[in-house]
């Protein structure tokens, strides 16, 4: 019996013996695995820490519209007789555009004429059978209000036909025309759309909190998703004097230069009001920093000489910056990294404090200021 329960507890120790080896020799294996594998090294993409001049801004978007624009129409109803433009034309102040038929009013207007013209014979010959005693002054004094009248009905009819013809009431480029010859056309109904296209506005709104950096002469710079990578300059022209008590928002108004007549009233923009002195900043790609609560950090490249085979040691340092403004896929770093430091900008990840690297920029992160969408 007693042989039988030392046997047993002989085996007992073997088999315990054997889990226990077995698992001291796993995290043997496990350590020296990760130890093989923290020598191994991390592929990833750096780029350079640069300086540059940024412009402070402010931002908004707006919207195009013409310093002078309207879309024409007549006082009178009538027939069209003559349409003198083409749909798109440029053309001068005070050029005709359109005549109804005024046969019955022109008309009317000479026969109102021709008794202004006896009107005015009767009251000279007054005026001389006055001076003879030939006639009393009440006499004169009811001819010379019958010319006053006279002249009036024809002043009337001359502006009666005048309302049959429409003129360019200021210089600019015409719309779509909207009427054709012979069509019956109502009073108030438009004819066409006139746009005075050089310069042009852009309206658009800031917080009012932005009041005390904005001035009338300020420049701003104007960009549109149609003329891509072309900027617009102008200036502020004006600042409404109110401020919106919903929005708490403040309407201004720039004036842009617009030979080429490119800009079209109705068109969406985006605007940045230059505030202030363009200032120095070390800049890198969002991507190479990695947010935490509590700090930002990147990962420098660094040079620890050279290997077994004659070619450079490269490990990655992980340190502390301090970050400011961003523009675009760019950030201002303010404090930690200096200008010509390399940061990794992708892979950081798997990275920790002296691990080896090997670079590879075949493929890099985005690093434009003024990103825009590609069309695939």
């Amino acid at each position: 019996m007693v042989k039988r329960m030392i046997l047993m507890l002989i085996l007992v120790g073997v088999v315990f013996g054997g889990i226990f080896g077995f698992e001291a020799f796993r995290g043997q294996m496990i350590k020296k695995y990760m130890a093989s594998m923290g020598g191994q090294p991390q592929t990833v993409a750096t780029s350079k820490a640069e300086t540059q001049d940024w412009q402070p801004h402010l931002d908004a978007v707006g919207s195009l519209r013409a310093v002078k624009g309207a879309d024409l129409a007549l006082e009178s109803a009538g027939v069209i007789d003559a349409i003198s433009f083409n749909s798109g034309d440029d053309v001068q102040a005070g050029a005709v555009l359109l005549r109804l038929r005024a046969d019955d009013d022109a008309a009317k207007l000479k026969a109102l004429e021709a008794t202004a013209e006896l009107a005015q014979i009767t009251y000279q010959r007054d005026e001389k059978q006055l001076q003879a005693h030939a006639i009393s002054q009440a006499v004169v004094d009811s001819d010379a209000a019958n010319l006053k009248n006279a002249k009036a009905l024809v002043a009337q009819q001359k502006a009666v036909v005048d309302k049959k013809t429409l003129r360019a009431p200021f210089s600019g480029r015409l719309g779509i025309r909207a009427i054709d010859l012979g069509q019956y056309l109502n009073s108030g109904t438009t004819v066409v759309t006139l746009q005075a296209l050089d310069p042009i506005f852009i309206d658009f709104n800031l917080p009012q909190q932005a009041l005390s950096q904005v001035a009338v002469g300020q420049p701003v710079a104007v960009t549109i998703d149609t003329f891509a990578g072309q900027t617009f300059s102008g200036k502020i022209a004006a600042i409404n004097p109110k401020v919106d008590t919903a929005s708490r928002n403040v309407q201004l108004r720039a004036a842009l230069a617009n030979p080429d007549h490119k800009l079209l009233p109705g068109m969406f923009a985006k605007v940045a009001v230059e505030t202030g002195k363009p200032e120095r900043f070390v800049t890198l790609p969002q991507t190479a920093v990695t947010y935490n609560t509590y700090g930002d950090t990147v990962y420098l490249v660094e040079n620890k000489g050279q290997d077994d085979k004659g070619q450079p040691r490269l490990v990655a340092h992980q340190t502390f910056i301090t970050t400011g403004a961003k523009r675009g896929d760019q950030v201002a770093v303010v404090k930690g990294i200096k200008d010509g430091d390399t940061v990794v900008v992708s892979g950081q990840l798997k990275l920790r404090n002296d691990m080896p690297l090997l670079i590879d920029n075949s493929v890099r992160p985005s690093n434009d200021a003024n990103p825009a969408p590609v069309d695939e």
